[in-house]
């Protein structure tokens, strides 16, 4: 298995032996029980559906959703995600998945959705530098011309403009894990990860790091 599931719930600082500080983020990752297992006879990919246990279950759960865990043999999951695994994987519906996956000094991919911050201008959302403030200037954080007149009469795909800021599905590459705490299922990452506090994570082991 090479990933797992988990919730942010903030950031610190750890020590390192040498005295520096390491700001490092926090992860609730797991447990997490394996739903249903893919493979390519029967979906034509080989995969793995993981659900993340939390300390208060779902109250309200579909007949379609409860039917699924039913088969699977495990309790109802807010959280399901899919992690690829390899043909030979011996992972079945109803094995556990822990934080011990994961070693210390190792490297992780983090996917999660960013803060949203709603609508924002050119210069919070791509850092325009704006117009002069002084001298009875009245441009000042507009984005200034956006095309030509004549040729060619429209404005290009992909001019940065103002618009919705936030909340999307961000991937962090090559976060060293500091720190893994099998006893409360906890894994400290260097530096930040995307999201708020108590979001959901999904933790891979980097193919690059």
């Amino acid at each position: 298995m090479n990933g797992i599931l988990g919730k942010k719930l903030g950031m610190t600082q750890l020590f390192s032996d040498e005295g520096r500080v390491i700001p490092v983020t926090v992860v609730e990752a797991g447990p997490c029980l394996v739903v249903q297992r893919k493979t390519n006879k029967t979906d034509g990919y080989e995969a793995v559906q993981l659900g993340l246990v939390e300390a208060r279950p779902p109250r309200k759960v579909t007949q379609p959703r409860a039917g699924h865990f039913a088969k699977a043999g495990v309790a109802p999951t807010r959280r399901l995600m899919e992690f690829a695994v390899t043909a030979d994987s011996e992972a079945k519906a109803g094995d556990e998945v822990k934080v011990t996956i994961f070693e210390a000094d190792e490297y992780v991919d983090v996917t999660g959705t960013s803060k949203g911050k709603g609508f924002q201008g050119v210069v919070k959302r791509y850092g325009f530098g704006g117009g002069r403030a002084t001298h009875g200037s009245m441009f000042h954080r507009a984005p200034g011309s956006i095309g030509m007149s004549a040729t060619p009469s429209r404005v290009l795909k992909g001019k940065r403009l103002p618009g919705q800021m936030g909340a999307k599905r961000i991937t962090v590459k090559n976060l060293k894990v500091v720190k893994v705490d099998e006893e409360n299922n906890l894994i400290y990452l260097r530096g930040a990860v995307p999201g708020a506090n108590n979001s959901y994570l999904a933790l891979r082991k980097s193919t690059r790091g």
